[in-house]
């Protein structure tokens, strides 16, 4: 058995339920027999460790841990997993990768050989750091990690002339899109998105409930268009509206009493400052965000550089027409070789849909 598959296994459960921790599962084996296992718990609750720890009780002598990040060696809102693991006698550890929080760094790791721990590091690496690039972005800069998600016919068209776009993908991309939503601490759209389709923004499950935990919704709305009646509105979960730092006081008064927080920005031809915003939303521990249109607002991401993901569906239909909306607008660029080509791409079907996955960076 690959005992670091069922750790990120356990770790996956855990995303949209830790943030801004890291997603971790961990595994104890002994003689060759799973003895305990666990993943990460809600912020002040246990580390996958110490769940493990709590599941094998005596059986961890001996025994050896397989944990997708490198155990926390610090005092933070619970007890060091380290120390944890020392005390409880296991005899080595595996961890997939390290932690790149600098109160860690490389120090769990060596408080644990020091007490004469074996460990081993670097088993599947790579898929560690993919189920926790939100968490590693966040650590290391401050900022979330963003993921652009449209959706879009064979023709590069996100709706029609007249803002008809359902549905453009099908069931199983639309399904798809939930979990990406599950996962993620805030979704952002541009005010245009919620006047042609009103949307929810909300999380459901494959049953169409909608889930407890919901994440974020933002609406980048410079000038306060959002109509207070929108679903936004309406659903679970918090809303916020990034506006112009001097819209209109009455207005203002207006989306609040709707349900709205606002965050005033600076703001440049219509168009909120959307750097200063995700720097906001890092001071608020927001490590993820999930960016859903429209044209505009990815226009200004994509300018800006501020993407690191995107996730693309392309539907096998035609859509047509001159003033059919795109799916990226904003400046672009001048020549073909200045296009911002995506790394790490990966393409899979869903039915008939084609899900384009790839990052901006390297």
């Amino acid at each position: 058995m690959d005992y670091m598959e069922r750790a990120l296994s356990l770790a996956r459960q855990a995303l949209g339920h830790v943030s801004p921790n890291p997603a971790v599962g961990a595994v104890l084996v002994r003689d060759g027999v799973i003895v305990g296992e666990g993943f990460t718990q809600p912020p002040g609750s246990d580390h996958a460790e110490i769940m493990a720890l709590k599941h094998a009780g005596s059986k961890a002598r001996g025994a050896t841990l397989y944990v997708t990040l490198e155990p926390c060696c610090h005092f933070g809102r619970t007890p060091p997993c380290s120390r944890a693991l020392i005390a409880a006698g296991v005899a080595e550890v595996h961890l997939a990768m390290l932690d790149p929080n600098i109160l860690v760094s490389g120090k769990g790791r060596m408080e644990l050989e020091q007490a004469g721990i074996k460990t081993v590091t670097g088993e599947r690496e790579a898929e560690a750091k993919e189920l926790n690039e939100a968490y590693i972005k966040y650590i290391t800069t401050g900022l979330p990690f963003v993921i652009a998600k449209f959706a879009m016919s064979l023709d590069g068209k996100i709706a029609t002339a007249s803002g008809d776009s359902r549905w453009i993908s099908g069931k199983v991309a639309r399904d798809y899109v939930h979990e990406l939503r599950k996962n993620v601490d805030a979704i952002i759209v541009g005010v245009n998105t919620v006047l042609a389709d009103d949307p929810q923004l909300t999380a459901r499950a494959d049953s169409g409930e909608v889930i407890g935990r919901q994440p974020l919704r933002i609406i980048a709305d410079a000038q306060g268009r959002t109509p207070a009646g929108a679903w936004v509105f309406k659903g679970p979960g918090h809303t916020l509206l990034a506006v112009d730092e001097n819209l209109d006081k009455t207005r203002a008064c207006t989306l609040e009493q709707a349900g709205a927080e606002l965050i005033r920005l600076p703001s440049k031809e219509g168009l909120v400052d959307l750097k200063t915003l995700f720097k906001l939303l890092g001071q608020r521990q927001v490590t993820s965000v999930l960016a859903e249109g429209g044209g505009q607002l990815f226009g200004s991401l994509f300018d800006q550089s501020l993407v690191d993901k995107v996730v693309a569906f392309i539907s096998p239909i035609i859509i047509g027409g001159t003033d059919a909306r795109m799916a990226v607008a904003g400046r672009g660029v001048d020549k073909v070789s200045q296009a911002l080509r995506l790394r790490k791409v990966s393409i899979k079907m869903l039915d008939q849909d084609v899900m384009v996955t790839g990052y901006t960076g390297v």
